[in-house]
């Protein structure tokens, strides 16, 4: 696997080696060695799998208390994944990256503790699959304006209509009055 850093260090892309033959191809997603000779070294407790139609933009969702480190891939499909550092203390702090994950580019993501995350669908279906470093706690939630002008995300949206969001995610909060972590 080849751990490239993101335009934010602590985020970290991964690419995976690829074994291809007449059957198809072969890959692994995660060497506990590897990851940590790389720096992240840390136990994943809970596994989760997302399905999403075009459209769809899911976040920017984070937990204040039991942060979640996340390592994202994409299982089928194509998104647009998005990590916003949160941390007060860091000097990338409010500043988001965003990168293409595929079922065909077999990319994956990590994103450490302290981020907020979250992805738009591009292809007709995606299906996501990532492992956490922290149980889900619905009440330590809390979620970023996916289109706060002071982030400057730029969503690769498929038409003027605004994304397919969850009624939760159309009440998230600015990054000037959000949560964050010191």
């Amino acid at each position: 696997m080849e751990f490239t850093p993101s335009s934010i260090p602590a985020v970290i892309i991964i690419t995976p080696k690829i074994y291809k033959d007449h059957r198809g191809d072969f890959f692994e997603t995660y060497r506990s060695d590897e990851f940590s000779a790389t720096g992240i070294d840390q136990e994943f407790i809970q596994a989760n799998h997302a399905g999403s139609k075009k459209g769809v933009l899911r976040g920017l969702h984070y937990q204040i208390q039991q942060a979640q480190g996340k390592l994202v891939r994409v299982a089928w499909g194509e998104i647009y994944d998005v990590a916003v550092d949160l941390r007060k203390s860091s000097p990338s702090f409010g500043q988001a990256v965003g990168i293409l994950l595929s079922s065909q580019n077999k990319k994956q993501l990590w994103i450490p503790p302290g981020f907020a995350h979250g992805y738009y669908v591009l292809s007709d279906w995606a299906e996501l699959s990532y492992k956490v470093t922290a149980y889900y706690a619905p009440e330590w939630e809390r979620t970023l304006l996916w289109n706060d002008p002071d982030l400057g995300i730029e969503w690769p949206l498929l038409s003027d209509d605004l994304p397919i969001l969850s009624e939760n995610d159309k009440k998230g909060f600015l990054l000037k009055a959000a949560e964050v972590y010191e």
